[in-house]
């Protein structure tokens, strides 16, 4: 059984990967457009994107988007991981955008989602040092002002935020008996005052995530986004849309390190034959191959089922993508790793790579326990 495209969409997955392996099919062309980061920023590639029309996929017609979708969402994720293009902001970007298009106000709107579309990309800031799988206990602070919000605290693990245009706050505006109640969305350019964003060095020197830090940061009354105090359940409606966009993403990622590990294992040779043809590698691999294909069908059927049901909280399926997804890269990478020896681990290679990027993606956007006890909850338990 194989996941079951349109025409359009198999063109289009067609055309995604023709777009990779021309503009960063090597490791060199790669390193050329990052200089050895996770993103191309203002160097080409993101902007060709948007020329396509490619960022804009899921924004609305009207803020000059396709209006795409999850299906063709996915298809562009997955894809562009498979080729490693180096595009790590998109995810983060499209989150973000996806809170923007339900909850912002038309000038908002306007702003966050016609930058998504021209190759701009945006942050959202959840987590702070006491606060990540719960998220409820998040206290950086925004007070009403005579004239809008001043905002204290800080943030951090916050994706792209020193390459965005503007990040989506989640703080908290009051405190009650439920600590889900009282948390607001605002919209904060990068540049405002009273902000400073601070990388993160993160296992293999790269700088992707970033602390931010609000001294009394002074935000207009109109950059609430959405209602005050409703920003949790703001929250929990975009749960499918960023765990789709999760699993995808790291689908990608999966079948990248296996694509890899196949392309080695034909090719070195010990004892007199490549070393794929010996049992025990050829049963790892068939496992490997079998789990792509169950994640992809998983993430595709509830892709679709968001498609058929779009204000529909698919909790209980979005996390099974999402840990699904997760858990099988990281085992189709260290899999990988095990099977090119000492290759796996050099840098000369990608394997380390997808190692990198799969072990984390368990953690972040929900970890898996936290998807698990999502799940559990679901059936009552």
């Amino acid at each position: 059984m194989s996941v079951e495209f349109t025409t359009e969409q198999k063109a289009f997955a067609e055309a995604v990967t023709d777009f990779c392996k021309r503009e960063a099919g090597t490791r060199e062309k790669r390193d050329q457009l990052t200089d050895h980061g996770a993103h191309n920023h203002n160097q080409g590639v993101y902007e060709k994107m948007a020329e396509l029309g490619w960022l804009g996929l899921t924004i609305p017609e009207e803020f000059g988007g396709s209006d795409a979708t999850m299906v063709d969402m996915c298809i562009l994720l997955e894809q562009t991981q498979r080729g490693m293009l180096p595009i790590g902001a998109i995810g983060p970007t499209l989150i973000t955008g996806g809170a923007y298009a339900k909850f912002g106000t038309p000038q908002q709107k306007d702003e966050v989602l016609r930058g998504i579309v021209r190759g701009a990309s945006q942050s959202i800031s959840m987590s702070e040092p006491e606060a990540g799988s719960d998220v409820g206990n998040l206290s950086t602070k925004a007070e009403q002002t005579s004239d809008g919000w001043l905002v204290n605290g800080q943030k951090t693990w916050c994706s792209n935020a020193h390459i965005s245009e503007n990040i989506l706050l989640v703080a908290r505006t009051s405190r009650g008996e439920n600590k889900h109640e009282g948390m607001t969305m605002f919209h904060v350019p990068a540049r405002t005052d009273g902000l400073k964003i601070s990388p993160i060095e993160l296992m293999g020197g790269q700088k992707e995530t970033n602390d931010l830090y609000f001294t009394d940061c002074v935000l207009p009354a109109d950059a609430v986004v959405g209602e005050v105090g409703n920003g949790w359940r703001q929250l929990m409606t975009g749960l499918n849309f960023e765990r789709l966009i999760l699993a995808a993403m790291i689908l990608g990622t999966a079948e990248r390190a296996f694509d890899d590990t196949l392309g080695y294992i034909t090719q070195r040779k010990q004892f007199g034959r490549p070393i794929g043809s010996f049992q025990s590698l050829r049963h790892r691999m068939a496992d490997l191959a079998t789990e792509i294909e169950c994640t992809k069908l998983l993430v595709y059927n509830v892709a679709r089922e968001a498609d058929a049901n779009p204000d529909k909280v698919l909790a209980r399926e979005a996390s099974m993508a999402k840990l699904k997804a997760t858990e099988t890269a990281k085992r189709v990478a260290l899999e990988g790793m095990q099977m090119m020896g000492g290759y796996g681990y050099a840098t000369e290679f990608d394997m380390e790579k997808h190692v990198r990027g799969a072990l984390v993606s368990t953690i972040f956007g929900g970890t898996s326990e936290i998807q698990r006890d999502i799940i559990g909850k679901t059936y009552g338990l």
